[in-house]
């Protein structure tokens, strides 16, 4: 969770959300503003005023500085309006209406400058609370889970709410070490309340299931439950999509279930391969849910996991995210193709800082990375 040390002097960087270069910009606006309207005011054919302009310094600097930059652009105003004025040598009356006119609007750049401060607070204190109910609701998953090392990332969207959809879950089960990661469309309260309920499910369900056919199935009915209760239409417009990955407790057998979810990646030897489902599969909570049937188990993938594979769990924050062209994201054209990792966690942090470089450092979506490694890929690695 990011933590409050604003200091006076970064104010204007930490509520505004500007960068220490960009705060450069709004300075230079205000100060250009003051100076063209005095020297039009100076070089002007008369009876031309650059009043306007000397009126939009003290704005500029109240909507994008801080209370003492706006109440400096505003006495400067001021100044600047009686000085022009007698140097045109304008009646004295012209000269209160101009300078009243000045100080109104620098009066009301202070108030626009204390509303924006006050708006940049309590969106701090929304941010922190809600990156707090998210973490609640989806704490990090063990570094080890039976013979498996694991790690998870999540990089929040730059939205005005830090609060997402996007859910991941790791826990070691009679029968084997059971993963999810999934993304609940929308966000909002309504997004982590759906994120609680599937997480709730897994952990519960894990245990039970004897397949992932069967886990998705018990799922879908939670998320079909939630929904009832809650009296939301989620046909067609409320859904969760899910990857289910199970590691035989030998980790030798990989079994997949994908609900309608990017397809996850195994990297192996440096060779980086899309896992696409056999049998694409609707989302959860499309009211579909019921009984397990056999025909449910031939849409589990089995596949063999070589001791020293990763495998590489996302979500669509990571396949949608796109260059300054439009071209969207690939993990298997990137740079992570060709290169082997000491661990899961390096091979999140080497995604993450790839996919930034790519969008430029701007993302449209949450982005939540699980990878998993046996103990054979970690020692093959070092």
């Amino acid at each position: 969770m990011a933590t409050d040390g604003t200091t006076p002097g970064s104010r204007e960087q930490q509520v505004k959300g500007l960068s220490p270069t960009s705060v450069k910009v709004p300075w230079a606006l205000a100060a250009l503003s003051l100076i063209a309207g005095a020297l039009l005011d100076l070089t002007a054919p008369q009876p031309y005023m650059g009043l306007p302009l000397l009126a939009a310094s003290p704005m500029i600097a109240g909507a994008m500085l801080s209370l003492r930059a706006t109440v400096v652009f505003g006495g400067l105003a001021c100044v600047a309006s009686v000085t022009l004025d007698y140097h045109h040598t304008r009646p004295l009356s012209a000269n209160f209406v101009d300078l009243a006119v000045v100080a109104l609007i620098g009066v009301l750049a202070v108030l626009v400058n204390r509303l924006m401060e006050r708006q940049g607070r309590d969106l701090a204190v929304a941010r922190d609370v809600a990156e707090a109910l998210q973490r609640a609701v989806l704490p990090d998953p063990p570094t080890h889970a039976g013979h498996l090392a694991v790690a998870a990332g999540y990089t929040a969207a730059e939205t005005e709410a830090r609060i997402g959809g996007d859910l991941f879950a790791v826990q070691d089960t009679p029968f084997g070490v059971r993963m999810m990661i999934g993304d609940v469309r929308g966000k909002g309260l309504q997004a982590i309340s759906s994120v609680s309920v599937t997480v709730g499910a897994f952990r519960q369900e894990a245990e039970r299931a004897s397949s992932l056919a069967e886990l998705a199935h018990q799922l879908d009915e939670a998320l079909s439950r939630e929904a009832e209760r809650s009296s939301r239409e989620i046909a067609g417009e409320d859904f969760t999509t899910v990857v289910l990955a199970e590691v035989s407790p030998d980790g030798g057998v990989l079994r997949l279930v994908n609900r309608g979810h990017p397809a996850p990646y195994l990297l192996d030897g440096g060779r980086l391969l899309r896992l696409d489902p056999t049998v694409p599969q609707l989302p959860l909570g499309m009211r579909l849910a019921g009984p397990a049937t056999p025909e449910d188990d031939a849409q589990v993938d089995v596949l063999r996991l070589p001791p020293t594979a990763m495998l590489l769990m996302i979500t669509d924050g990571v396949t949608e995210a796109r260059n300054r062209d439009g071209v969207f994201y690939d993990p298997c054209t990137s740079r992570l193709a060709g290169h082997r990792f000491t661990d899961p966690a390096s091979l999140i942090d080497a995604l993450t800082a790839d996919v930034t470089r790519w969008t430029g450092g701007t993302r449209q979506d949450d982005m939540a990375i699980l990878a998993i490694a046996g103990r054979n890929a970690e020692d093959t690695a070092a």
